[in-house]
């Protein structure tokens, strides 16, 4: 199967001058743990719930801190017409649990995550993905890397 079969292709992009708390809202309102974050239509980052707490609330950044200062900006991704089997032994060996889903001109079309995999027929790959995820000792960080 491929990846344009599974993702979610409707995603909420994030800028990076606006604030951390509107990261927090949108997130809110979407019921999600990350954005991609895009500027002038291309992908520029990631940020997280993780990030928010740890990169900018634990250093006592307040709310009006920019997303650019606490977004990953190497950011890993997947293309749209990859099979799900490999991406899944990719998100399993770097440890991630969503990828964003670029086309051939790294054009954001959408987000693929354990969730999508799962409730495709026979959610192996989801399985081994999560076996993967799951190892101790791998980076503690949702992104942190470039395309896999």
């Amino acid at each position: 199967m491929r990846v344009s079969e599974a993702m979610t292709r409707d995603v909420r992009v994030a800028r990076p001058d606006q604030t951390i708390q509107d990261a927090a809202k949108m997130m809110a309102d979407i019921d999600a743990g990350v954005l991609p974050v895009g500027e002038n239509d291309r992908l520029v980052g990631m940020i997280t719930d993780r990030d928010i707490v740890v990169r900018a609330v634990a250093e006592g950044q307040g709310p009006q801190t920019l997303v650019r200062e606490v977004m990953t900006s190497d950011v890993k991704y997947c293309f749209e017409n990859e099979d799900t089997d490999q991406v899944a032994r990719n998100m399993a060996d770097q440890q991630v649990r969503r990828l964003p889903v670029v086309n051939r001109e790294k054009r954001l079309v959408g987000i693929l995550s354990l969730g999508d995999l799962a409730v495709m027929a026979g959610s192996q790959p989801a399985g081994e993905a999560l076996a993967g995820i799951s190892q101790p000792g791998g980076e503690h960080s949702q992104m942190g890397g470039s395309r896999m």
